[in-house]
This record gives structure tokens, C-alpha cells and sequence, in this order.
């Protein structure tokens, strides 16, 4: 706790705001979260969760891995009291902007929490009390949003935490279930085919999906070695040699025969309908979500390109090639964001793991913003502590605004 409320005092969220600013105004909102994963399972957590909130007379809230409240349900009289303090649709609830609150704090450390009364930051706060969970991607496990339930001193119970933690694991399972998330494979592949989605953003083991146009596909997660061997072999259609795998693949000079044998448990893994040899390569179509933002990047979307990042390129591994096509795909797409001069987009990768520490990206945002806009105080918070933690001269609080 003591850890959020320093977070929200270094963003320049002060104790006395009354409400959490909008990020998502109603123009927005609709279209936004109509194409949210999470829309697809919003009426199972209405029907789990909802109802119970408004017999307790508390609130149902459902943000995304931004913090932007997308769904809030309870009755009329406790909607009317929340409004009050901005607990609204289309609020932001990132610590970084609204201060210590339970969806703010389930999402930066992506874990159950509960907050209750006077340890929120915001003084408007301490007559309410929360409960929220993450909600997981089941596929890639990267962030969807946080499901919060928010009410009097008397809500967060052992039985109120247990009942949202229930509710964000039946979500997911239903993500699963219809494959929901299964990127890449929207389109069945023709019989008798075998197609192949690999996931490597943000993961250090990669997940791998194949289908055949027949039975349920079949999802493996793969070891870091066979994960880097995947990705540079689909990075390359037309194959590599066992000399030019071996350069992409380790640091120093290795026996080819540790290749050899790592080469032979993964076609073992995969069968030999999937890797060829002489030279290796895929065999089946194969998609993969590094590819994906690379496509967007190439059509100019950098929105789309953006929202499918997940992280970086297997961010643990050390493999030459491997570093080579993170750095190359991570430098484009920070490229690109930089010079949409978009605000949103700078939000979205500042706000980001990646991108928390990134100086040029926070004054660049700040540049952008207009004068009124509740993300100022952020920016500006955040770059006076890089300048502190930095050491550079002229905190934020002395830097010339942008015009």
C-alpha cells in the first residue's frame, strides 16, 4: 500500500481531487469497448457478478489494462454516489492518474487486491471500499483488464474477494473455450492444411497453435531454446542452414551437434509434417503476432500495430537473431508512436512496462497535450522523477511547457 501511494504522489495526483479524469469520453467509449476482448464476456460477468453487486448495494466495474472503466453496473442511488467522485464510465483509474484504488493497484501489480476507506489516496475515496482481479488473455496471459467490485466499508469480505476471483477465472475459461483470442486464426484453414500461430510478444516461452481444419487446435508451450529455434525459422520462410541457424542461435561458437540434437527433439515435438531440414524450415502456413504489428507498421496503422504488442520479442533471450528482430520491431513501432504525435498512442506506451522509463516518449506526449488535458499532470510528474532518478538538471516543475 505504501508502495501505491508513493506511485500516485511521484504521477502528481494530489489527495484533494474529488473525481479521476476522463480518458474515454462518450463518443469513444461505445466503439471501444464493443471491440474489446472482454466485451465478448461482459454479459457472463453481468449475470455472475452483477446482479450480486447490486443486492449488496455496491458496483460492478470492468476496466482494461489501461485503467479505463468500460462497464460499470449497480443501482441507480449507488451509480448517482459514485458519480460523484468520477467512478464513471470512460474514467481512468490508473494509479498513475486517479491514485491508490483497487483497479489501479490489481492492475500495476497484476494481482488480487482490496483497498479499503482511508487507504486510498483521494480523500473523496475514504467512504468506499473495493475489491479487483486482473482478467488474463488465456492464450498470450497478458493483461485484459481488472474486475472490481466497489461498495461500503462493509464489501470486501473473504467471501466478496473469493466471489470476483471466481468470476475473472470463469471469464477466462470462456475466452478459452471460444477461442476468442486465438489471433491469427480467425479463418479456418482448408481441409487437410495445417496452419500454425505463434505467439512470442511479451512471453518467454513461446505459444505455439496448430490447427488442421478439423480437430480443436492444439496449443503447446514451448521451451526458451525452441521457442528462439520457431521464431528465427519464421522469420525466415525460405530456411536457414544449419551454419546460419547456429549464428542466429547462440552468442559464442556451439558443437553443431547440440544443434543437431536440439533439431531433432523439436521435430520429434512438432512431428515432420511442420520442419523440414537441408535447408530447416517451415512447412506450414504460419502466422505469428511479432508479424502482425510488423503488417500494420507496413500499412501506416499504428493504432493497430500498437494494440498488438504485447511486450517485446522473447525478452529474455540472448540469441544474436533473436535480439536482432526484437530491437528491430520494438525501435519501428517506438518510431512510429513517436511521430503519430497522437497523445493516445504515447499514453498507451508510456503507461506501458516497456515504455514507463522512455524520456523522449514522455516529453514528446507532454508536447502534445493540450493545456487542459487531465494527462498533463502525469506527463509532467513522470519526467520530474526521470530527471530525478536521471540526475539531470531542470525538474519538471522548471521545464518551459510546450506551446
Amino acid at each position: 500500500m505504501v508502495e501505491s501511494w508513493f506511485r500516485s504522489a511521484a504521477a502528481g495526483v494530489q489527495a484533494e481531487t474529488v473525481d479521476a479524469p476522463i480518458t474515454l469520453p462518450t463518443g469513444a467509449l461505445r466503439d471501444y469497448r464493443e471491440a474489446h476482448p472482454l466485451a465478448q464476456v461482459f454479459p457472463l460477468l453481468e449475470d455472475v457478478l452483477g446482479q450480486a453487486a447490486r443486492d449488496c448495494d455496491a458496483i460492478m466495474a470492468v476496466s482494461d489494462a489501461a485503467g479505463q472503466l468500460l462497464w460499470v453496473c449497480g443501482s441507480p442511488s449507488v451509480l448517482r454516489r459514485a458519480e460523484k467522485v468520477g467512478f464513471i464510465e470512460g474514467s481512468n483509474w490508473d494509479e498513475r492518474m486517479a491514485g491508490t484504488n483497487a483497479p489501479g493497484m490489481a492492475l500495476a501489480l497484476d494481482a488480487s487486491v482490496e483497498v479499503i476507506g482511508a487507504e486510498h489516496f483521494r480523500r473523496s475515496m475514504h467512504r468506499w471500499s473495493c475489491a479487483a482481479t486482473p482478467i488474463h488473455d488465456p492464450a498470450t496471459q497478458s493483461l485484459l483488464g481488472v474486475l472490481d467490485i466497489t461498495g461500503g466499508a462493509d464489501i470486501v469480505v473473504p467471501q466478496t474477494n473469493a466471489l470476483v476471483r471466481a468470476a475473472a477465472r470463469l471469464a477466462e475459461s470462456e475466452l478459452a473455450r471460444e477461442g476468442l483470442t486465438r489471433r491469427g486464426l480467425d479463418h479456418e484453414p482448408s481441409s487437410g492444411s495445417l496452419r500454425v500461430l505463434l505467439e512470442s510478444l511479451g512471453r518467454s516461452h513461446s505459444l505455439l497453435t496448430i490447427a488442421d481444419g478439423h480437430a480443436r487446435p492444439h496449443r503447446l508451450t514451448l521451451s526458451p531454446r525452441h521457442s528462439e529455434i520457431l521464431l528465427l525459422l519464421a522469420s525466415a520462410p525460405r530456411g536457414l542452414s544449419g551454419d546460419e541457424l547456429g549464428v542466429l542461435l547462440y552468442e559464442e561458437d556451439s558443437r553443431t551437434s547440440t544443434l543437431r540434437a536440439e533439431l531433432n527433439r523439436l521435430r520429434h515435438l512438432l512431428g515432420d509434417e511442420l520442419l523440414d531440414s537441408r535447408p530447416y524450415r517451415l512447412t506450414a502456413e504460419l502466422n505469428g503476432d511479432w508479424l502482425a504489428v510488423e503488417a500494420h507498421l507496413a500499412l501506416g496503422d499504428v493504432g493497430a500495430a500498437l494494440r498488438r504488442y504485447r511486450g517485446p520479442l522473447l525478452p529474455e533471450s540472448v540469441a544474436p537473431g533473436v535480439v536482432r528482430l526484437r530491437e528491430g520491431l520494438e525501435a519501428s513501432l517506438r518510431q512510429a508512436v513517436l511521430s503519430s504525435r497522437e497523445p493516445d498512442l504515447m499514453s498507451t506506451w508510456t503507461r506501458s512496462a516497456w515504455g514507463a522509463d522512455d524520456y523522449e516518449m514522455w516529453q514528446a506526449q507532454l508536447g502534445a497535450l493540450g493545456p487542459s488535458s487531465p494527462l498533463r499532470p502525469l506527463a509532467a510528474g513522470q519526467l520530474a522523477r526521470l530527471d530525478r532518478e536521471l540526475g539531470l538538471p531542470g525538474a519538471a516543475t522548471g521545464r518551459r511547457s510546450p506551446a
